[in-house]
């Protein structure tokens, strides 16, 4: 079987024109849909408050109580046993 260059040609044309012409119509369809269903943002909720007295766990307090008691022992530059936090309030 003999392929001539000029069908082989002749089939890479065809498939070109295809592929643009299927995204030339998603092109299109695209456009429209945004006219015609615009993007709405969602309302932004404000950030809910937690305080630790509140809505937290025993495990979380106690995850936050080692966290703020970590970082004041660096700050301070002493050993986290050195003190102890026995009250957090937040304001």
């Amino acid at each position: 079987m003999e392929v001539s260059v000029s069908a082989a040609v002749n089939v890479s044309i065809l498939a070109m024109s295809v592929i643009f012409m299927v995204l030339i119509i998603l092109i299109f369809t695209i456009k429209a849909l945004v006219k015609l269903m615009p993007y709405q943002a969602p309302p932004i909720a404000a950030p809910a408050r937690n305080t630790i007295g509140r809505s937290t766990t025993a495990a979380e307090q106690d995850d936050q109580v080692a966290a703020i008691t970590a970082t004041l022992a660096a700050h301070m530059g002493k050993k986290p046993d050195e003190f102890r936090i026995v009250n957090i309030q937040m304001y």
